[in-house]
C-alpha cells in the first residue's frame, strides 16, 4: 500500500515544531518513508491525495479510562477520592466485560474524531477493550488495572498481564496497533512491596508501568509520612528504572522533579481532569525545564469528561501560563508537542508520535475552512500554530490515518456506525441505573 498524502501545511512536531510549507507525507506498508516540501519529494508511483489544510501527526492521549463513557457525568460535583468512593467504583464494580467493550468502542471513534490516534488505557477485561480498538482501527497501550481492594487479587492480575505478554508479544494487530502494559493503581490501593515487584515483571519484558501518582494532595498521606512522597518511595523501593508512567503528578516538590529526569520517568499531564476535580496545576513548566517528557492525557470521561487532547493542550497551555504569571513560559508549539512527540516520549515510544521515516503512518488532517484559520494558511509559523491550538483545536479534524489506513474520513469513522456505537453506550447506561435503583 502506497500514499501521498500533498497539503499547503504539515507539522511533523519535530523537536523544533517546525511548519513545512506546500508538503508531502509519503506512506508505504504503513510506515511513513518521506515527509518535507514537495518540491524535494523522490518520485512516487502510489496514490496521491491532494488536500486543503494541515496535516500532523495522530495525537497520543498518555492516560485514559475510556470505557468509562458508560458513566460518564456520574459524580460530577465531588472530589476525587469521594468520586471515586461513590461513583466510581461501586458503578464500575457492576460493569460487565461487554459494558467495557460497548464503552471502550465509542471512546475509540470519539477520539479519532478528535484526531487522537494513540490512548493508553488502564482499565479492566483487556482483551474485549483491545478488541474494540481494533475495530475502530486506532492504537492502544493498553495496562491492565491491578489493585488491592476488596474482591481484586492483585497478583493474579499481574500474572495475567505477563501471561499476555509471554503468548502474543509486547506488541501485536495490524500495524502494532495493541501495547500490552502494567497498571498498578497507585501508592493507595497497593503497597510498596506489590509495586516492586509488579515492576520487576514490566522490566523482565520492556513493558510500561503506568501508576497514579500525586494526583490530589490528600491520596499519599502514608507513603509521604514514610518516605516523604510517592516518587521517593518508588525511588526506595526499585520500581524506577525501566518505562515509567506516572499520571497526574499534580502535588511533586523539586526533589521529586529531580528523580523523574534521573530516571527517565514521564508524566500524564491531565489538565482537564485535575481542574474538574479541584485536584490542583501540575508543575508542567518545571518539570519540562527539569528535562522530563510530559505528555498529556484525558483521563477518563466521567472525569474530565471529554476526550479531546487539543482541548487538554490548550488548556495545559493556559494552566501554565496562570500558575506562573508568565504568558510566555508555554507557547503554542510547546502546546502541540505536549499531545504528539511529548506523548510518544512519555510512553518510552519512538513510532508515532511525530511525521518522520521509519515511524507509524498515523496522520491527522486539519481542514482551514473555519473562522479560526480566516487569516489564512500562509501567516506565519507562529501565528499559524496559535490558531490550531489557541483558536480551532479537534472541531476541524476531517481525516485520520492509522497505520496508513484511513479511519475517519469527512469527520466520521469509516469502521463503526457511530450512532449504533451511542446506541451501545446508551442501553449499557440505562441498565446500570436500573440496577441502582
Amino acid at each position: 500500500m502506497s500514499l501521498r498524502l500533498h497539503a499547503p501545511v504539515v507539522l511533523p512536531c519535530d523537536p523544533s515544531c517546525a511548519v513545512v510549507r506546500d508538503a508531502v507525507v509519503d506512506v508505504v506498508d504503513g510506515r511513513i518513508t518521506f515527509v518535507g516540501p514537495a518540491s524535494e519529494a523522490p518520485e512516487f508511483s502510489g496514490e496521491v491525495r491532494q488536500l486543503s489544510g494541515i496535516l500532523m501527526p495522530g495525537l497520543v492521549n498518555t492516560h485514559a479510562h475510556t470505557p468509562m463513557t458508560v458513566l460518564r457525568g456520574l459524580g460530577s460535583d465531588l472530589p476525587l477520592l469521594r468520586w471515586l468512593q461513590e461513583a466510581m467504583w461501586p458503578n464500575e464494580a457492576l460493569m460487565t466485560p461487554a459494558d467495557m467493550r460497548t464503552g471502550m468502542l465509542l471512546g475509540a471513534v470519539e477520539m479519532l474524531r478528535n484526531g487522537v490516534t494513540t490512548s493508553t488505557e488502564m482499565y479492566f477485561h483487556g482483551r474485549e477493550v483491545t478488541s474494540a480498538v481494533l475495530e475502530a482501527g486506532s492504537r492502544v497501550v493498553f495496562g491492565g488495572a491491578i489493585l488491592d481492594v476488596p474482591g481484586m487479587d492483585w497478583k493474579a492480575q499481574t500474572d495475567e498481564i505477563s501471561s499476555w505478554i509471554d503468548d502474543e508479544g509486547l506488541r501485536f494487530g495490524p500495524g502494532e496497533r495493541v501495547e500490552v502494559a502494567y497498571g498498578p493503581h497507585s501508592a493507595y490501593t497497593l503497597s510498596a512491596p506489590q509495586l516492586t515487584a509488579i515492576a520487576v515483571e514490566a522490566r523482565a519484558r520492556g513493558a510500561l508501568f503506568m501508576v497514579h501518582v500525586a494526583e490530589s494532595p490528600f491520596e499519599d498521606e502514608a507513603a509521604r509520612a514514610e518516605f516523604g512522597s510517592v516518587p521517593a518511595l518508588m525511588k526506595a523501593s526499585d520500581v524506577l528504572g525501566g518505562r515509567v508512567l506516572s499520571a497526574h503528578s499534580v502535588h511533586l516538590s523539586d526533589d521529586d522533579i529531580a528523580v523523574y529526569a534521573s530516571f527517565g520517568v514521564g508524566v500524564a499531564h491531565c489538565p482537564a481532569s485535575n481542574a474538574k476535580l479541584a485536584s490542583g496545576i501540575a508543575r508542567v513548566p518545571d518539570m519540562l525545564a527539569a528535562g522530563v517528557s510530559v505528555g498529556l492525557g484525558t483521563d477518563g470521561p466521567a472525569s474530565s469528561d471529554d476526550l479531546d487532547l487539543l482541548g487538554a493542550a490548550r488548556l495545559a497551555g493556559m494552566f501554565a501560563r496562570v500558575s506562573t504569571m508568565d504568558a510566555t513560559v508555554l507557547g503554542a508549539g510547546q502546546a502541540l508537542l505536549m499531545a504528539t512527540r511529548g506523548g510518544a516520549d512519555a510512553l518510552g515510544r519512538d513510532d508515532i508520535g511525530s511525521l518522520e521515516a521509519g515511524r507509524w503512518a498515523d496522520v491527522v488532517h486539519v481542514s482551514a475552512d473555519d473562522p479560526a484559520f480566516a487569516t489564512g494558511l500562509d501567516a506565519p509559523d507562529a501565528q499559524l500554530l496559535a490558531n490550531l491550538v489557541w483558536a480551532a483545536g479537534s472541531r476541524r479534524v476531517t481525516d485520520v490515518w492509522v497505520a496508513g489506513e484511513q479511519v475517519v474520513s469527512g469527520g466520521e469513522s469509516t469502521r463503526v456506525d457511530r450512532h449504533e456505537a451511542q446506541a451501545g453506550v446508551t442501553a449499557a447506561a440505562q441498565r446500570l441505573r436500573s440496577v441502582n435503583l
